[in-house]
């Protein structure tokens, strides 16, 4: 719950940021006394929608690395990192991508790629899945991960981020213009408080349903790495062993025809801003179920 939360509001910041920094630069000239001025309105929208989304991108494995704390591996000093190592190498190779950095951080189980290239980016393995999964399972993460990479996930996600930011910075300023001139008594006056506090707003709430898109698109690139994993194992089931360790059951105990929708670790509205799929939904998709 607080992830999905932190992964809004932080979205809608830097949507506001953006726009008042541009705004004092003086590049918001599409609004004047005869109107808008929508070509003009459309190019700021697309600045501030990709600017946010594409220095995130490129700042991604260096805020990872901070935020996670991840040391990556220079030297191994065990027998795990080399394996670590030496399997996420082997992965690469067949995925067709340059070889990534590989880190290791403390932590429950999970493990992230990030990066803007795929030619030099970070496969990062918390302590916990290292402690609490079989090799084959960890190299099936392992094999989830390098085909995010090999997806250029990162790349997609960040150009539908930059795409849906763009729809909601020009919408809300679309609708602060109207409500602000249904407000305004003196025609000739220019935009008052009512634009700028229904463009606030608008933009909170048109955030709110972007990140619903975003992390549908997000949801079918899981499945599709899912795949990717199952493909560079020549299985899927090493993958399917994995994700049913990390929901906490035994993969021999699920049914078959389990139903693709409609099932959640946590059912409700939240579910619809989760990255991620259930993970049941995840392993009846490796068993050609979905």
């Amino acid at each position: 719950m607080k992830r999905i939360l932190l992964f809004i509001a932080t979205n809608i910041a830097v949507l506001v940021v953006m726009s008042v920094i541009l705004s004092l630069l003086g590049v918001d000239r599409f609004l004047t006394r005869s109107g808008l001025n929508l070509p003009m309105l459309l190019v700021f929208s697309l600045v501030v929608g990709f600017t946010g989304s594409i220095i995130s991108l490129l700042m991604s494995k260096t805020m990872a690395k901070w935020s996670t704390g991840a040391r990556v591996i220079e030297t191994p000093v065990n027998g795990t990192e080399a394996w670590l190592v030496q399997t996420v190498g082997k992965l690469a190779q067949r995925a067709g991508i340059g070889m990534p950095e590989v880190a290791v951080y403390e932590g429950e189980p999970n493990a992230f790629a990030t990066g803007a290239f795929k030619d030099s980016a970070l496969v990062a393995v918390s302590t916990g899945l290292l402690q609490g999964m079989t090799q084959d399972e960890v190299e099936a993460v392992l094999g989830h991960e390098v085909a995010h990479i090999a997806n250029g996930d990162m790349v997609t996600m960040t150009l539908i981020q930059g795409v849906v930011n763009t729809f909601v910075v020009f919408l809300s300023r679309v609708v602060g213009f109207f409500v602000d001139s249904a407000l305004r008594r003196n025609n000739d006056q220019g935009p008052g408080i009512g634009y700028t506090v229904t463009v606030l707003v608008c933009q909170i709430v048109f955030g709110i349903g972007a990140s619903i898109i975003v992390a549908w698109f997000s949801r079918q690139r899981e499945f599709r790495a899912d795949a990717g994993a199952a493909r560079l194992l020549g299985t899927p089931q090493p993958m399917i062993n994995a994700l049913a360790r990390l929901g906490g059951f035994s993969p021999e105990g699920l049914p078959q025809n389990m139903a693709a929708l409609g099932i959640s670790d946590k059912p409700g509205i939240m579910e619809l801003f989760s990255t991620h799929p259930p993970l049941e939904q995840r392993i009846a998709a490796l068993r050609g179920q979905r």
